[in-house]
C-alpha cells in the first residue's frame, strides 16, 4: 500500500497577508467577499475562505483561518485577523488603542502603515528578525502584506494612505505552547515564514529554532552554551545545577548539526548535560540521537564498559531495558563510575571534533541516581 502523502498548508505570514488583501479590496472596491487568492513566495497558490467579515465606510476587517495540513502545528484553525483603514495625508489615527506600531511603506501611491495587536507577540530580546519593542512579524510577511496591500491599491487607483492592523484573540494562549517565551517574544504568537507554506513534520522548522536561539545568545553577548537534549536535561541544569536556564538550549536529537552552529556562532565553550539514555548514543559517534537512525544504545554501553568487565556479563548489559536499568546493574557490579567516565570522555572527543575544537565538558545522569559522570573539567565550567 503506498503511503499516503502528507498536506502542506500555510504560514501564519500568508493568512495575514491574505486577510489584510482582502480587508483592501473590499475597502477601496466596495463588494464583499467570501474568499481571496495570493501567490506565495515559494509559487504556490493560496485561495482561502474568509471569515467574520465586517465593513464599515473607512475600515474592513476580516479573518482567515490557519490551515497547517498535516503538520501538528499548534496555530492550526486560529483565526488570523487583518483589518485595513483609510488615512488622512497626516497620518492621524496611526496608533489606534490597543494597536503597536511595526513598520511603514511610502510609495507613488502613498504611505502604508502596519501595525499589530492582540495576540501578536512582542520582541523584547535582541537578536530576531524584529527590533526589540516591535511586533514579532518577521520579515518575508511583513512585505507580503505590503504587497498585496498595495497591488490592491494599484488596481483600484486609490492614492491614500492606509492602516493596516494584524491580531489572534487566541495568540496569548496558543503562545504558551512554543518556543516564544524562550525566544523574548512576550503576549502572543509570531507572524512566521520564508516561503509561505508548511511543510508537515519539517526538521527545518526545529533547526531554525535552534539555530535562532543560539543566535540570540550569541548577540547577547554569550560565550558559553550549555546545550542539552530535551525536558530532563532543561529541568536537571535549573534543579541540580544551580545554572541560569536561560543559558541552556534544547537541541532535541540534532547533536552534530547543533555543534555546527555553535561554531559558526563563534562561542567558545560548550556544557553538555543530559540523561545518560540520549547520552549514551553520542558515546558512540551518533550524530543524531532519533531512534529511526538505530538505537545501539546497549551496543555502545557494552562497548564502554567492556574493559571493566568480563565477556559473560555481555548479555545482562546487552538485555537491559533501559538505560537506567543498566546503570543500576553497573553500579551493583561496581563499575559504575568507571564506566560512566568512559562515556563522558568519548562524547567529549566526539563533540570537540564536531565543533572544530571549541572546549566541551559534559555531564550525564539518571533519574534514580543522580549525576552519573562528568568531565574532568565540567565543575570549573560550572562555576565560571
Amino acid at each position: 500500500m503506498d503511503k499516503k502523502e502528507l498536506r502542506c498548508g500555510f504560514t501564519t505570514g500568508t493568512c495575514a497577508a491574505v486577510a489584510a488583501k482582502a480587508a483592501a479590496a473590499m475597502l477601496l472596491m466596495g463588494n464583499q467577499l467570501q474568499h481571496m487568492k495570493l501567490m506565495t513566495p515559494k509559487g504556490t497558490e493560496a485561495d482561502l475562505p474568509l471569515f467574520h467579515v465586517v465593513m464599515k465606510p473607512d475600515k474592513v476587517w476580516c479573518a482567515v483561518k490557519k490551515d497547517a495540513g498535516d503538520d501538528p502545528d499548534v496555530t492550526d484553525q486560529a483565526l488570523i485577523y487583518a483589518s485595513v483603514e483609510l488615512l488622512d495625508e497626516t497620518g492621524e489615527g496611526a496608533s489606534p488603542a490597543g494597536c503597536s506600531f511595526v513598520r511603514e511603506k511610502t510609495g507613488e501611491f502613498g504611505q502604508l502603515i502596519l501595525t499589530a495587536s492582540e495576540g501578536v507577540g512582542r520582541v523584547t530580546k535582541p537578536g530576531l528578525s524584529s527590533p526589540v519593542g516591535y511586533p514579532a512579524i518577521n520579515p518575508v510577511p511583513r512585505s507580503m502584506i505590503f504587497d498585496e496591500v498595495d497591488e490592491v491599491r494599484r488596481a483600484a487607483d486609490y492614492k491614500g494612505a492606509l492602516l493596516i492592523c494584524i491580531w489572534i484573540p487566541e495568540g496569548r494562549e496558543l503562545a504558551e505552547k512554543t518556543f516564544n517565551s524562550k525566544l523574548g517574544i512576550i503576549g502572543g504568537l509570531s507572524i512566521l515564514g520564508t516561503t509561505g507554506i508548511v511543510k508537515p513534520m519539517s526538521e527545518e522548522a526545529l533547526t531554525a529554532t535552534i539555530s535562532l536561539e543560539l543566535h540570540m545568545k550569541a548577540v547577547a553577548g554569550l560565550k558559553r552554551v550549555i546545550l542539552t537534549p530535551g525536558n530532563y536535561g532543561e529541568s536537571f541544569i535549573k534543579d541540580q545545577l544551580n545554572l541560569p536556564i536561560g543559558e541552556g538550549v534544547t537541541i532535541s536529537n540534532f547533536i552534530r548539526q547543533s555543534c555546527t552552529m555553535v561554531k559558526e556562532e563563534g562561542f567558545e565553550q560548550i556544557l553538555f548535560v543530559g540523561h545518560i539514555g540520549k547520552l549514551i548514543k553520542v558515546a558512540g559517534g551518533v550524530e543524531n540521537t532519533h531512534s529511526r537512525y538505530g538505537d545501539r544504545r546497549m551496543e555502545v554501553l557494552w562497548d564502554c564498559a567492556r574493559e571493566f568487565l568480563s565477556s559473560d556479563k555481555k548479555e545482562v548489559i546487552l538485555q537491559s531495558n533501559t538505560m537506567e536499568t543498566a546503570a543500576g546493574i553497573l553500579e551493583e557490579m561496581g563499575v559504575l563510575k568507571p564506566v560512566m567516565s568512559q562515556v563522558v570522555n568519548r562524547i567529549k572527543v566526539y563533540m570537540t571534533e564536531w565543533t572544530g575544537g571549541i572546549p566541551v565538558e559534559v555531564i550525564t545522569f539518571s533519574n534514580t541516581l543522580g549525576i552519573l559522570s562528568m568531565t574532568p573539567d565540567a565543575l570549573k565550567m560550572i562555576k565560571q
